[in-house]
């Protein structure tokens, strides 16, 4: 049995991976904004706490004591360029302060590349609405890849598709490199959460950024 913090705990790829952690046996705290909102996510294996992602010293004092950290984390009323950014900061800096040496994070699938160094939100016809969004998410890997040597991370990236939050696990996927998966037309919240823990009880990949599909 292994502890673990999820920050981002109270959205759906968060929840699903408290699930998912829960259920393999390990004691969870997840770290969400506003714990009143989120009072479902108490239970057996899971002690909610309130956190802020962004604030390295915060980081740093919640995940003490735990083996890894995963975070699922988003704002939606914070630019995406300084958020996403921020996260990967605080954590790179806060989770070595904790003596915690292993990140699990989530990326979105529009920053993966249809070609060499073009990601699918360079795309002429990509919603202009959604670019900086990703934009922002894609920021976090210059960081990550910035980090002190110590930290093991590892950036899973679902394919751009809009996943299914309702769809049963199956613990079925694949993993590659930068570039979107062929043939991933849809992806669940449930398998995601599954590759998610399985990098931390047997990683796989390290300091690198991986796109996951089924």
């Amino acid at each position: 049995m292994d502890r673990i913090v999820v920050f981002g705990a109270g959205g759906r790829a968060g929840r699903r991976t408290v699930a998912e952690a829960v259920a393999r046996g390990h004691q969870v705290t997840a770290v969400v904004r506003d714990p009143a909102r989120h009072e479902d996510l108490r239970g057996p294996g899971v002690t909610v706490v309130t956190g802020d992602v962004t604030d390295a010293v915060a980081v740093a004092e919640l995940a003490a004591g735990h083996r890894a950290a995963v975070n699922t984390a988003a704002r939606m009323d914070v630019p995406a360029e300084e958020f996403f950014p921020a996260a990967a900061r605080a954590l790179t800096e806060g989770l070595l302060r904790a003596g915690v040496g292993r990140l699990v994070a989530v990326g979105v699938g529009s920053t993966l590349e249809t070609a060499p160094g073009v990601a699918v939100h360079d795309a002429p016809d990509f919603p202009a609405e959604y670019r900086d969004f990703s934009v922002g998410h894609a920021a976090q890997f210059a960081v990550l890849e910035a980090a002190d040597p110590r930290l093991d991370w590892v950036l899973l990236v679902p394919p751009p598709v809009v996943l299914d939050d309702t769809a049963a696990r199956t613990g079925r996927y694949r993993t590659g490199g930068a570039a979107v998966l062929p043939g991933a037309e849809a992806f669940s919240y449930a398998d995601l959460a599954a590759a998610l823990v399985d990098e931390i009880d047997t990683p796989r990949h390290h300091r690198a950024l991986v796109a996951v599909a089924p």
